[in-house]
């Protein structure tokens, strides 16, 4: 559907595509636009306490070694000999069934998926009773076993071949492009693609306090592209190689009202989630505790969706502590410091970080407005976009295309119109199939102008979801579709 409506292709698909890269169509850049234009509204413009950023994509090396990246940004990997095939370690697992012994006696592995231990598991016990054995089953991980001796990774069958002895033991994959500044490749010309947008917030940190004059606590957002050489990018543009991120790094006090901050986000970001039509019984939280927090986090809460390939995250709310700005001050010589008037203290402030990936999002959007009904004994496919988001508002619809008053008629409409909204002007076939078309497209208001129009000054306004039609003045046509559209 994607492909059929100019939502996303595969980038350059008419060679042999690249893996993890994506291009967006007619209707998917308006999508993808809509959202930042959103983002950008409610959370920059409409806070007084949030200003916005646009960082370099490539910058000094330097950034990436003392954030971290350059040393620690990568992925357990392993291969298989056999097929040449490539997994990250942490979503190959394996089941093993032993008898009452303890010895081992059959054991088989899965890629990621929701249900990747379950099928493990019926696996294993299948292939044990078709040998006639039974015990006790240990469902283990590859990531539970990177401190493991290497010797017990010949025992892991590898998901494409099923046969011991085909992976490789794992080993560490940057995930970072790497390119080169300048005429002549050297080590002293090494830079990066960014991996992510944050760092650049954080370097900018004294020129942004000064410039913009906010008194903590106070935000900084910037919404750009972002590049990671994934080993293994799938589910469709959920996990791609170059990708753009909304992001926030709000700066706060070095006390324990951080948590009131990070509380404070988290219920932010879910309601605006569902204000742009993201369907809220797909959503739910997924609090990180432990080992599962990065090193620098305090705290963390993603908020998962329910994609069609299972529930998977789609952003992350960090209490990242003052990490950034303290290695930054170390790997740059200049104190990152607040100076509090209010205090008469300096400190480094502590951050909240909010961050989503756009196309993350439009992939919900996508799944949440997806519908499928009967009508009239056909099916009915649309995309019920909230109007703010739609990616086109209004398709005008002459009733006729052979009669020239009408035709006059319809594109001062669509004129007027186009002054305030992305409009959509179609003549193509019978009106009904010119309907089911923009309901595809998630186009909210389909206007048509038809020979009592020349008289009345009026048009039929057509409403997507209801498919009610409702016959309105041509001069009230802009301010009511504006109300819907203007969340």
């Amino acid at each position: 559907m994607c492909k059929k409506k100019g939502i996303v292709f595969q980038s350059a698909e008419i060679y042999s595509p690249l893996a993890g890269f994506y291009d967006y169509g007619p209707i998917g850049v308006e999508l993808k636009n809509n959202i930042k234009k959103l983002w950008w509204r409610d959370m920059i413009h409409r806070r007084e306490d949030i200003v916005g950023i646009d960082c370099s994509i490539i910058s000094s090396p330097l950034i990436w070694k003392a954030s971290g990246h350059v040393g620690g940004f990568s992925d357990p990997m392993v291969d298989c000999k056999v097929s040449k095939l490539r997994f990250r370690a942490d979503q190959v697992y394996w089941a093993a069934l032993y008898d009452y012994s303890d010895n081992l006696i059959t054991y088989v592995s899965v890629v990621e998926s929701e249900k990747m231990l379950k099928e493990a598991t019926d696996l294993a016990i299948k292939i044990a009773k078709s040998l006639g054995k039974s015990g006790p089953f240990k469902p283990l991980d590859l990531k539970d076993l990177l401190k493991a001796p290497l010797e017990i990774y010949h025992l892991i069958p590898s998901p494409k071949t099923g046969k011991q002895g085909d992976l490789t033991v794992p080993r560490d994959f940057n995930l970072m492009f790497q390119t080169s500044i300048g005429a002549v490749e050297s080590d002293a010309s090494t830079a990066y693609l960014r991996p992510e947008t944050a760092q650049g917030i954080f370097t900018n940190f004294l020129a942004i306090q000064r410039t913009s004059r906010l008194k903590i606590p106070f935000g900084v957002g910037q919404i750009g592209k972002a590049f990671r050489n994934e080993i293994t990018p799938r589910n469709f543009i959920f996990r791609s190689r170059e990708f753009e991120q909304m992001e926030i790094e709000y700066f706060v006090r070095p006390d324990e009202s951080w948590i009131n901050y990070y509380d404070e986000w988290i219920d932010i970001y879910w309601k605006w989630l569902v204000s742009i039509g993201v369907n809220e019984e797909l959503l739910s939280r997924k609090v990180h505790r432990g080992t599962d927090l990065a090193h620098y986090a305090r705290a963390c809460t993603d908020i998962t969706f329910r994609y069609p390939f299972g529930v998977q995250e789609l952003m992350g709310i960090a209490a990242r502590g003052d990490y950034d700005l303290v290695q930054h001050s170390a790997g740059s010589g200049k104190k990152l410091e607040y100076n509090d008037a209010i205090s008469n203290t300096k400190y480094v402030p502590h951050v909240i970080e909010p961050s989503i990936g756009i196309d993350r999002l439009l992939l919900a959007l996508i799944v949440s407005a997806y519908r499928e009904e009967i009508v009239g004994g056909e099916k009915r496919v649309y995309l019920s976009f909230h109007p703010s988001i739609a990616p086109v508002k209004v398709a005008v619809l002459p009733l006729v295309s052979n009669k020239e008053e009408i035709v006059d008629a319809s594109r001062k409409v669509f004129k007027e119109l186009q002054k305030r909204f992305v409009v959509e002007y179609d003549t193509s076939g019978a009106i009904g199939r010119r309907y089911r078309r923009a309901d595809e497209s998630g186009i909210p208001f389909c206007v048509t102008v038809d020979f009592d129009s020349l008289n009345d000054k009026s048009v039929t306004i057509r409403y997507r979801d209801s498919m009610e039609q409702q016959r309105i003045k041509i001069e009230e046509l802009a301010d009511l579709i504006s109300k819907q559209v203007d969340n």
